[in-house]
């Protein structure tokens, strides 16, 4: 085999890797990117580009006024709209696969609709009701939580299905035939075959929570969550610590990560 020919190979053994790291590293470009600015001393904050490197951001991350409060409001309805959309959207999904009933097939397409439609379309749509209810005046923090407990809603569904349409039934029967009812079966059996999907419910409908601007842009009233807060700042300049803050959530959310994927492989072993 020539050089040539193993140069070739070699290639085309490794072209696909190669082209893996480049999706990657396009996709994470941004990130990398906001992770730099979270230690940039900015000579103005209308220029968006590293001028000098600062410790003075991460010490100091509540120094942008309002900035720590809006966090704190987002984290609160984002856990609220979690707890409740994950055990709203859990129930539905069990029902969908475990019991037949009139209008099953019509409840699985509703499901989908929210995921379908256009965000500005719900948030105006909540806006709507929110109006005809009488509660125009009312508008904050709770009607922030009904709309991201409401768009949460089916995506919990859709991931909890999933799982549960890939669970062998036959660990459940066998439960059963040695004597354990409906209940020890449920808990000791189907609900931790069933956690992660509601786990990876639970985090995707949290991530979708916390990073929401239009649906709560159109039901947010006084109250203003984390995305709402950069929004504002962009019109005066964004301060250099709404990158500490990115930073953050993505060090949480790679933890996250890497601890599932530490747990899986110690439960294959």
């Amino acid at each position: 085999m020539t050089a040539l020919q193993r140069t070739g190979r070699w290639i085309g053994d490794h072209v696909v890797l190669f082209m893996a790291a480049v999706v990657l590293l396009y996709m994470f470009l941004p990130i990398f990117f906001v992770v730099l600015m979270s230690f940039n001393d900015p000579v103005s904050r209308l220029a968006y580009e590293f001028d000098a490197f600062t410790l003075d951001n991460w010490l100091n991350p509540c120094s942008a006024a309002g900035m720590c409060d809006s966090v704190v409001k987002s984290l609160q309805i984002g856990f609220l709209a979690t707890f409740g959309a994950t055990v709203l959207g859990t129930l539905v999904a069990f029902a969908l696969v475990r019991h037949r009933f009139r209008g099953r097939s019509a409840t699985s397409l509703l499901i989908f609709l929210p995921m379908a439609t256009p965000e500005v379309v719900m948030g105006s749509s909540l806006l709507a009701l929110f109006t005809t209810a009488g509660l125009a005046g009312s508008l904050g923090f709770w009607s922030i939580l009904i709309a991201h407990i409401m768009f949460c809603l089916s995506f919990v569904v859709v991931t909890v299905k999933a799982r549960l349409a890939g669970l062998d039934s036959r660990y459940e029967q066998a439960a059963m035939d040695l004597y354990a009812n409906e209940w020890q079966t449920f808990w000791r059996v189907t609900f931790p075959l069933v956690f992660p999907g509601i786990l990876a419910a639970a985090l995707l409908s949290f991530s979708l929570s916390f990073d929401d601007f239009i649906v709560t842009n159109f039901n947010h009233g006084n109250t203003i969550t984390f995305p709402m807060f950069v929004w504002g700042s962009a019109q005066r300049g964004i301060p250099p610590q709404v990158n500490v803050i990115g930073t953050m959530m993505f060090l949480l959310a790679l933890l996250l990560v890497i601890g599932s994927g530490a747990v899986n492989r110690r439960r294959a072993r």
